[in-house]
């Protein structure tokens, strides 16, 4: 995900039927909790830095991460870049996070997005200090850094409990050599290079889980190709990982579609790596957001305190059904993400805003909205 660039082409939503009974009214609750109730906290550290203060539903002032806990969620997710201007999300500082997370009896994703910055289906730029690196090289710098940075986790006490090798790597990633489409790379190259993530994560803790995610989770077909490639290439990974969002991703349809297709084709557990969903079309900031208009909206679902709570939910549900217990569960994408100056988009510019305030689950003052419950499911 980055945040401030539409990356996914922009798609009617077409709501299933049997998952909308009102907005306002919760769709229907399988009634056992998903394993992984998880949300992406990857802004928070330095939002707290710079003052930023939360409050749950009451008004009651807190930690955000005990207030996200205390409404259920049980797994923290946090993004990694290899050397970011901010000196944000870097080794030092996701080690230190993630210390929190273990000692607030949490469990703990890491996303390696193996760039400086925002890696996503469009943008898969290699760390400065790797750019001249070739296929060999970047394969050792991979492995290295992947080790380095999940043996300071568990020197510190925080192993990851499962790690990305990657970010929504639809189009590969440390371009132009791991790239897909229009790079020198292709799949020979793509797969080298995760299989050195692979390897590095499980050398240092054999029970990681190894998750291998891409975008555009409600297309089926998109989703049936990348995988069969990975397998032919054997790309080895425990989890599959998809981002959901119902404005950018494809219908709920669809995706109950490839969550069903890809637990059935390939025998391994997914869990919806990312999903949001605005509370307003309004604006915190002087950063334009990413979601700002009604026509961008999935149909059924207003831009509403109600509606964010519902979408959230109606995600949740189709995780749920995907058969035989494949579906492990999902990470609500930075609900904490509200606008302070200086905890913005771009690492390099510490002026710019946040094209998210409207899409995080406590509203501009900090206090917790409606939509933080639906980590009890």
């Amino acid at each position: 995900m980055r945040p401030t660039v539409f990356l996914r082409a922009g798609m009617a939503g077409v709501l299933c039927a049997a998952m909308l009974t009102g907005i306002g009214q919760a769709p229907a609750q399988a009634a056992t909790p998903l394993s992984i109730r998880g949300a992406d906290l990857s802004t928070l550290q330095r939002a707290e830095d710079l003052g930023a203060r939360y409050s749950n539903q009451n008004g009651t002032q807190g930690d955000a991460m005990q207030i996200l806990k205390a409404a259920g969620m049980n797994y923290v997710r946090l993004r990694i870049w290899v050397n970011p201007a901010s000196g944000y999300n870097n080794q030092a500082k996701v080690v230190a996070f993630a210390r929190q997370v273990k000692a607030a009896g949490l469990k703990l994703l890491v996303d390696f997005h193996y760039s400086d910055t925002w890696a996503d289906p469009g943008h898969q730029a290699t760390p400065a200090a790797w750019r001249n690196d070739n296929l060999s090289q970047l394969e050792t710098a991979v492995y290295n850094y992947t080790y380095s940075v999940c043996d300071a986790l568990r020197a510190a006490g925080a192993t990851a409990d499962m790690v990305q090798v990657g970010n929504e790597i639809n189009s590969g990633m440390l371009w132009p050599v791991g790239q897909l489409t229009g790079g020198t790379g292709g799949w020979s190259n793509l797969a080298g290079l995760l299989v050195s993530g692979y390897n590095a994560v499980k050398a240092v803790s054999a029970s990681t889980q190894v998750m291998l995610h891409i975008a555009n989770g409600g297309m089926d077909s998109q989703a049936r190709w990348w995988f069969d490639e990975a397998v032919a290439y054997h790309v080895p990974f425990d989890v599959i990982g998809l981002s959901y969002y119902s404005y950018w991703s494809g219908t709920f349809s669809g995706l109950q579609t490839t969550l069903a297709d890809l637990a059935s084709r390939y025998g391994k557990p997914i869990v919806i790596a990312e999903t949001a969903y605005p509370f307003t079309l309004g604006n915190a900031d002087s950063q334009g957001n990413n979601i700002s208009s009604s026509s961008q909206l999935t149909s059924g679902y207003p831009a509403t305190e109600a509606g964010q709570r519902t979408n959230f939910l109606a995600v949740i549900n189709a995780i749920k059904a995907v058969p035989n217990g494949r579906g492990l569960g999902y990470f609500y994408w930075e609900p904490t993400w509200t606008a302070v100056a200086g905890n913005g988009w771009d690492p390099t510019n510490p002026n710019s805003g946040d094209g998210w305030d409207n899409q995080a689950l406590f509203n501009w003052s900090g206090q917790a909205l409606s939509g933080i419950t639906d980590f009890a499911n």
